[in-house]
């Protein structure tokens, strides 16, 4: 479980690294590329008779290709390569490949063959790479559509061809991989929007490149290695006010459910105390599935709490925005959602009083909520969803998750990390309202509010995920049932990290 973390860079970063190694390494970085895939690709279909189908395009990312074209006949595979461009139109290093690869008895041909009759054993895209920019069109569009149709595993060379290596958009048509070899690092765009429903299964191949060293990585994919050391079991002596004063506030009428689910999930994630404001003036006295919230009307929160989050079923009338002032006020940790968020777009000096704050904020946005704090829409969001939430944690001064496919998480310094837990069937009501109390839980018990909101946000997929393994879901999956699910996938991080030291 604690498995190293993984850094991500972008394709400028990338391109660094390269720019730096390119001229020394020996092998090249290329000959590392495509002996590292060829030798996936034998991992891969070890198996798997048959001939093997490589699409090279006119690019480095071809050069690749050919490398693991030659490396895989010389280990005794049947290997079919379709060029898609011409010899002299290589890059230098791609066209040595292309020529050592026809020096040791390869060939190739100008279009796609058709499949044999037993089919192909894999097929691999090394048609583009990290450097696209641009729809793919005509004829090479054609390409990856005949691609994709192969009833065959599908692998693509350092991000599938189509894919935006930054964003995780898709230009024009896009290699559907079921296992991509990505080179050097992970990139963001595998990870987030389209990408992780394009790329498959990832294995990162590090080529021998420790690019850290001379290119420091702001981004990286969460794993627990990163929260590890807050994972410490509780001393038995101990009681209830030791472990914070959680307080809610929101549910206003018909949205009662929304801050009881926030409150549920930071009640059974170890709070000492929970307390609910409620906007509803009908609202309950008391949970009667979880008495032990202590419920209240929505300006008696007492003083005494540890951290607050304020947005779960707000609503936006007259109230809402004085009791959202007021908690900004607030010398504690704070986490802002939903109404909240829209309230913080809408007024100046609720964005003034956030920018005054000292004690830690978090905002939990989803791209609509993200597009109106920026001034924009949900389609510029998603378009560049890295960009954009590093633009509201420098905008806003806070540490910003942005939810959704591959959520993505930065602070205010540019730091950011990519999630990778979490499946589709979390796209349901209520789920972005446990969200917030399992992070203002681990804020109110005394995690560093970046840890908070890293390991919140992995323990909210990862809960997710073990339900799905148990049948329970991904479709018809609701939001109450990943809290239990959160209790127990965090208590299993406790006993393994206890065991581990």
């Amino acid at each position: 479980m604690f498995s190293p973390v993984l850094p991500i860079y972008s394709v400028a970063g990338i391109r660094e690294i390269e720019k730096t190694l390119v001229p020394t390494a020996r092998p090249s970085l290329m000959e590392r590329a495509g002996r590292a895939a060829a030798e996936d690709a034998v991992r891969l279909i070890m198996d798997r008779p048959g001939p093997i189908l490589i699409a090279c395009g006119p690019g480095n990312n071809g050069g690749d290709g050919f490398v693991m074209a030659r490396q895989l006949r010389q280990a005794g595979r049947d290997v079919t390569v379709a060029f898609a461009g011409t010899p002299e139109g290589l890059p230098t290093e791609a066209a040595k490949a292309h020529h050592d690869y026809l020096a040791a008895g390869g060939s190739t041909v100008c279009d796609l063959p058709a499949a044999p009759a037993q089919g192909w054993a894999l097929v691999v895209d090394a048609l583009f790479g990290i450097g696209l920019t641009r729809p793919i069109e005509g004829r090479l569009a054609a390409w990856i559509h005949t691609l994709n149709a192969q009833q065959a595993p599908r692998m693509a060379l350092d991000v599938p061809s189509g894919l935006d290596a930054d964003t995780g958009r898709l230009l024009g048509a896009t290699f559907h991989a079921t296992h991509t070899t990505t080179f050097i690092a992970l990139k963001p765009g595998l990870l987030t929007l389209d990408g992780p429903d394009h790329c498959g299964e990832i294995s990162v191949q590090r080529l021998e490149v420790d690019g850290p060293a001379w290119v420091p990585a702001l981004g990286r994919a969460i794993r627990p290695s990163l929260f590890r050391e807050h994972l410490v079991p509780r001393p038995r002596n101990t009681h209830k006010g030791l472990h914070g004063d959680v307080g809610i506030l929101g549910g206003d009428t018909g949205m009662v459910g929304a801050a009881l689910l926030a409150g549920r999930a930071a009640l059974w994630l170890g709070t000492g105390r929970v307390l609910i404001g409620l906007l509803d003036a009908q609202a309950p006295a008391v949970d009667p599935l979880h008495p032990e919230l202590m419920l209240r009307r929505a300006d008696a929160l007492p003083q005494r709490l540890t951290a607050l989050a304020v947005g779960p079923g707000l609503g936006t009338r007259p109230e809402a925005a004085p009791l959202l002032a007021a908690a900004l006020a607030r010398d504690i940790p704070l986490v802002l959602d939903a109404d909240a968020l829209n309230l913080l777009g809408q007024d100046a000096s609720l964005r003034d009083a956030l920018l005054q704050r000292s004690a830690p904020t978090v905002l939990t946005p989803h791209p609509a909520e993200a597009g109106r704090m920026l001034g924009s829409d949900t389609a510029s969001v998603q378009r560049d969803r890295l960009a954009a939430t590093l633009e509201l944690a420098r905008r806003f001064r806070s540490l910003v998750v942005l939810k959704g496919c591959g959520s993505l998480i930065a602070t205010p310094e540019g730091k950011w990390y990519v999630n990778g837990t979490g499946h589709p069937g979390m796209a349901t009501a209520g789920m972005g309202d446990v969200l917030t109390g399992l992070v203002v839980s681990l804020l109110a018990q005394g995690w560093p509010a970046e840890s908070a909101l890293i390991a919140a946000v992995h323990l909210h997929g990862a809960a997710a995920d073990r339900l799905a393994r148990e049948g329970i879901g991904p479709i018809g999956l609701t939001a109450g049932e990943v809290i239990d699910a959160a209790r127990g996938v965090y208590n299993g991080w406790l006993i393994e990290a206890t065991r581990s030291r």
